[in-house]
């Protein structure tokens, strides 16, 4: 007995779509029609589609299916700004997607991979290692899911970071896919400029990202001011050191215009100290670049520990004096373990030994 194995619609632009379902006889401009049901309207039943006549419809059910994910867990913080979801996809895996309430606007943070293979010692996402990539419309879910929510409340998502599980370097076409696809009328209709990609410094798919055109924000995982310390953090910077990752932000800023940022979690003991400061500011002096100082969420499998408050502002103020423009991140989310990979993490560990 043969299975009908079913082609997955959602995550395809509205012309793939419309390739996808021209053998069905269905006119090329229902692609369109599809895409806005799916990406605008959070419709995962073509029998809800209700422009398109009942017997397509049936159709399309009988040939096509839509990715949906669902819910594993919540966490939100006790000053409501910050949610923390665990979506998982029908083969049960499971990535975060954080929402986060500014000021200013609404923000998600989204996952590009299942686990991550980097390596980083700060971070959570590792532990567990690389599972898999997530394909384009895995990661859209994950925004439109927030987006379902935010509807509820007459709220709408404002900007989005690549920044959750993974590297999306790593995961190239498949984040290439989601940013374009947000950006489309019958999806969100995103500006490029309100989306922030976050790398550990894959220096030749920053160059490939610097040609596509596309004025994203480039955010640095930088973490360190030299490359022993680097490497130790982050053991990519074997392969990719500090030089290396400079010259390509540089000509990714060259390229678009856009002001490079540079994350830099600060870890006490290891790399806050003002010996690190003085070496942040050779680095980055006369750069086009934002640093972004990230007290670290600590992470009790790595032993890593958040430093003094006092400790925090000598760093800042170290930077400001040489005209460095730094901003220290706004705590959001440290009471639900908002850092990358914690609730996943916790949930494969009972699902393990539960």
């Amino acid at each position: 007995m043969t299975t009908n194995i079913k082609t997955d619609l959602f995550g395809l632009f509205a012309t793939e779509i419309a390739k996808q379902i021209k053998p069905l006889g269905l006119q090329a401009y229902r692609g369109k029609q599809i895409a806005e049901w799916l990406y605008k309207h959070n419709v995962r039943q073509f029998e809800a589609m209700t422009n398109i006549a009942k017997e397509w419809r049936a159709s399309l059910d009988n040939s096509f299916t839509i990715t949906q994910v669902s819910r594993k867990a919540t966490q939100h913080s006790a000053d409501g700004r910050t949610s923390k979801f665990l979506l998982a996809f029908p083969d049960d895996m499971a990535v975060e997607t954080v929402l986060m309430r500014h000021p200013y606007g609404n923000s998600v943070c989204v996952s590009t991979q299942v686990g991550c293979a980097m390596g980083c010692s700060f971070c959570a996402s590792t532990l567990s290692g690389l599972v898999r990539n997530l394909t384009g419309g895995e990661i859209l879910a994950q925004v439109l899911y927030i987006t379902e929510l935010l509807q509820q409340e007459e709220q709408k998502i404002d900007s989005i970071v690549i920044m959750g599980s993974g590297e999306p370097l790593a995961n190239y076409d498949n984040v290439l896919r989601f940013i374009r696809l947000v950006h489309e009328g019958y999806c969100l209709n995103m500006s490029y400029r309100n989306i922030t990609l976050s790398t550990s410094g894959l220096v030749a798919q920053i160059d490939k990202l610097a040609g596509e055109g596309l004025p994203i924000t480039l955010s640095i995982s930088l973490h360190a001011p030299n490359n022993l310390l680097r490497t130790k953090l982050m053991p990519i910077n074997s392969r990719y050191p500090l030089e290396q990752v400079l010259a390509a932000s540089d000509r990714y800023a060259a390229a678009t215009g856009r002001r490079v940022t540079y994350e830099y979690i600060l870890i006490a003991g290891v790399n806050d100290g003002p010996a690190q400061a003085r070496e942040l500011i050779t680095l980055l002096k006369g750069r086009l670049a934002n640093v972004n100082l990230i007290p670290i969420n600590a992470v009790p499998e790595r032993g890593l520990l958040r430093p003094a408050a006092s400790d925090i502002i000598r760093f800042e103020k170290l930077l400001q004096n040489e005209h460095i423009n730094v901003t220290v991140r706004r705590e959001m989310g440290t009471d639900i373990a908002a850092a990358c990979g914690q609730l996943r993490h916790k949930f494969v560990r009972m699902v393990t030994f539960d």
